[in-house]
């Protein structure tokens, strides 16, 4: 899934480095098809982690959250969201916040994702990153394209195997 000249698994393991408590915040539309991955990913981690990791399904409305995530008191935030990248449907990157000014994302959200991640950063001191993936289909649908549904077990066993115990 990942591209041949980018591995997410060693850029989320980099950045995970000294991880304490993370948020893990699924971001999507569930009427979207691919638009939904966010979400799919933490649905598919539910159980499967530990107390030190808060999982949010936040569907487009990520700023509903803010006083839950805040009050976790965490060291990273992982936002996870469909975006129109200029890459193969499923592939992903992780981001950080600085680059949402420059970077040609869609958006589904009320609030705009920039202004989001600003206000969470000042508010809780911590490492956020964005894992930005590429949709292949955003029309109305409640499935998840074939690549898509590859991209979320593949991230879903990184991230099993990354986050803190």
């Amino acid at each position: 899934m990942a591209s041949r000249n980018y591995d997410i698994e060693t850029e989320l393991e980099k950045w995970l480095a000294g991880a304490e408590k993370v948020v893990v915040a699924g971001i999507g539309n569930p009427i979207r098809m691919d638009d939904f991955v966010g979400v799919k990913i933490v649905q598919k981690l539910q159980g499967k982690v530990s107390e030190k990791v808060f999982l949010i399904e936040c569907d487009t409305v990520p700023e509903s959250f803010i006083q839950q995530i805040t009050e976790f008191g965490p060291t990273h935030i992982l936002l996870i969201d469909a975006a129109i990248i200029g890459l193969r449907p499923g592939e992903s990157r992780l981001a950080q916040t600085s680059s949402l000014t420059s970077m040609p994302a869609f958006s589904t959200h009320m609030l705009p994702l920039r202004i989001f991640c600003e206000y969470l950063g000042k508010t809780t001191n911590a490492q956020i990153g964005l894992l930005l993936i590429q949709p292949g289909k955003t029309e109305f649908g409640e499935r998840l394209t074939r690549q898509l549904a590859a991209s979320t077990m593949y991230v879903t066993q990184i991230l099993r195997r990354l986050l803190p115990s």
